[in-house]
């Protein structure tokens, strides 16, 4: 139509923002098959050996959960349907995108007070109080101290890092840890157990690590953080606020980002011949983070979680872009429970 008003081919392509060579191919196709040439063209190839109907089937019978297994195979799919190959279930599952061997996992919050909680949360992330100090609180148990029963094989070209299977136990510690939001530093102490004498100890340690001004500690719903001598602890140091996330909501408190980083670090692949020698690389990792350290990136304010109180709230780290060093920079995006 275009043609027919007299555009040339370079003000049609400007028009409809397409190649010059799309141009140039329908203009020729209608030259010279006139309506015809602006139908498809029949497909090349062989034609496909079942029909939708089949295609559908497949893909109707993979969403149906199978008898007496948990998920469908592709060849006990085929064998199932019948008359089609399990390279055809294949083809039609992953085209549909539909994967029964895979499973993830999700969380319901039941907390009647999710969104005033959540709210409370993101606000001091957002918009903190007035000199005022906000820290994400919380505990890593069981943090195991591994040693190996033969050294590691280090990386080589062509090869992976290889590791004896065999571990030896030392024992466990418990950390406790509380990032300061707005700066992105980590105080820490180890301990030999998780109770409320372990908090309240490492309470004093922050109220001596932070003297001066308002202090909101972002915690989960243990019950140590609401012992009574704990409550009492917080009477006689008003200064010191506990905010409380909501319940199955631990991807709220941002010290779960930089528990990841440290697994990843150093828990996961690290080898800890003795208790002590797991918390002295602990405390050395620490203080080497907070040398290059910055606050992450929050992202999530609160909008899709909004709709109501018996929403389905899952969990997802991608909530906030993690930055905790230069050598780091955007390598989190997550958050799992």
């Amino acid at each position: 139509m275009l043609a027919d008003e007299m555009l040339s081919t370079q003000e049609i392509m400007n028009m409809l923002d397409v190649s010059k060579p799309v141009v140039v191919k329908w203009r020729s196709r209608f030259a010279k098959y006139r309506l015809d040439g602006l139908r498809d063209a029949p497909g090349r190839g062989r034609p496909r050996t079942h029909g939708p109907d089949i295609r559908l089937k497949i893909a109707t019978e993979a969403c149906r959960p199978p008898e007496g297994v948990t998920h469908w195979s592709t060849r006990d799919l085929a064998e199932h349907i019948g008359g089609v190959s399990h390279v055809t279930v294949h083809r039609v599952l992953a085209a549909e995108k539909i994967k029964p061997h895979l499973q993830e996992m999700w969380l319901n919050s039941q907390d009647p007070d999710f969104e005033a909680k959540q709210a409370e949360i993101i606000g001091l992330y957002l918009d903190p109080p007035e000199n005022a100090l906000v820290l994400c609180v919380d505990e890593k148990t069981g943090v195991q101290a591994l040693g190996r029963k033969a050294p590691d094989k280090p990386v080589r070209p062509g090869i992976a890092a290889r590791r004896e299977f065999e571990y030896v136990r030392h024992g466990t510690k418990s950390l406790l840890a509380a990032l300061a939001v707005h700066e992105g530093t980590v105080t820490g102490s180890c301990y030999d157990r998780h109770s409320n004498v372990e908090f309240l100890d490492f309470l004093q340690i922050l109220d001596r690590t932070y003297p001066s001004g308002e202090l909101h500690l972002i915690v989960d719903n243990l019950s140590v953080h609401k012992h009574q001598n704990v409550r009492k602890w917080l009477e006689c140091h008003p200064r010191i606020r506990l905010h409380f996330t909501p319940t199955h909501a631990s991807w709220l408190n941002q010290i779960e980002i930089w528990f990841s980083i440290l697994s990843r670090k150093l828990l996961k692949r690290g080898i800890f011949n003795s208790t002590d020698e797991l918390v002295a690389k602990i405390i050395d990792y620490i203080e080497t983070y907070n040398q290059t350290a910055r606050p992450f990136q929050w992202t999530y304010t609160g909008d899709p979680l909004t709709v109501g109180v018996n929403s389905i709230m899952e969990r997802s780290t991608s909530m906030a872009t993690a930055r905790p060093t230069a050598a780091e920079t955007q390598e989190l995006s997550r958050s799992r429970t």
